[in-house]
């Protein structure tokens, strides 16, 4: 099993970040990737700082020399497709073909509000996402791509140069069983779902599976996926903070005391376990998701020593 970090909120401090893919790169780790957000996630009051995903995206990428770099997930309600694609092509090129190409339907309604941005309703945005994805492929791969759907448009669209890599892979972030994993199934490369438990991943993971079979897709063909929220500390007063900062930062959206499993809590080098039950249920790739720095490089050293040898 391949191992990764995640930032789902890219607060900073801008040093921390710098040496958490600088970390990722020297330690073991196979994938860097951020989130795509104007604003503080889970919210709390609008005033958290929020670097942009592009930008912190290319400063990793050149910073890095191994780990592949990603967006889990860029918003397609963001960017105009041709936009996503020339930053992209220019990051693949700059990293010597080390990206990923991860898009989601959206869902932050709050900041879309927060923004202007028109917020459809679901089944518009998974219509777009379908879209968006194609419209991807063809700029990736096509010289001149063509296009034409309800949302986006493309008349003998030129993408030059090519990105670094022969087949820059796209991955789709959800779990939505009815659409998301339908159109991973047909367009994807790889599929990522974060903070669910391995039972609940390896019943979606089964979705997934149904989905290529009626799509006639090989199902070894997808990265199976997902993000595993990192609270986890090298010895007990560690592991007491971390409960501290899992408590503060979904205060609100999950209960003090939440069940699932998707978040990996207490000592670093009891995490096995957890660990190996996503590798059990058919995860790839675990990729351990922290917000905000500063982060706890005790604890992050204690994972990458203690628990990842052993999945290799």
């Amino acid at each position: 099993m391949k191992f990764g970090i995640h930032v789902g909120h890219l607060g900073g401090p801008i040093d921390e970040l710098r040496r958490l893919w600088q970390f990722a790169d020297a330690n073991g780790f196979e994938w860097f990737s951020v989130s795509d957000h104007f604003q503080e996630t889970p919210a709390q009051d609008g005033s958290g700082p929020c670097l942009e995903s592009v930008a912190t995206l290319t400063a990793a990428a050149l910073e890095t020399k191994r780990v592949r770099v990603s967006c889990l997930v860029f918003c397609v309600s963001y960017r105009h497709p041709v936009v996503l694609a020339k930053a992209l092509t220019a990051i693949d090129l700059l990293s010597s073909g080390r990206v990923t190409c991860g898009l989601g339907a959206g869902w932050h309604e709050d900041e879309y509000r927060s923004y202007g941005i028109p917020f459809p309703g679901a089944a518009t945005r998974e219509d777009q996402l379908e879209e968006y994805t194609q419209v991807l492929r063809r700029l990736f791969d096509e010289d001149y791509a063509d296009f034409t759907g309800k949302h986006y448009t493309l008349a003998h669209a030129p993408n030059f140069p090519k990105p670094a890599q022969k087949r820059l892979p796209i991955w789709i972030g959800g779990g939505g069983e009815k659409r998301t994993l339908r159109t991973t199934a047909r367009f994807a490369d790889g599929w990522n779902v974060p903070y669910i438990a391995p039972a609940e991943w390896a019943a979606k993971n089964a979705v997934l599976d149904r989905w290529c079979e009626r799509e006639r897709r090989d199902p070894r063909a997808i990265a199976r996926t997902v993000n595993v929220g990192f609270y986890l500390g090298a010895d007990a007063r560690g592991a007491a903070r971390a409960d501290e900062r899992y408590r503060k930062e979904w205060s609100g959206r999950v209960p003090a005391d939440n069940p699932r499993t998707g978040f990996l809590r207490g000592l670093a080098r009891d995490a096995t376990g957890l660990v190996a039950g996503y590798r059990d249920a058919g995860v790839d790739q675990l990729n351990i998701a922290l917000r905000a720095g500063p982060y706890d490089w005790d604890a992050l050293s204690s994972f990458a020593r203690d628990v990842m040898p052993q999945f290799r």
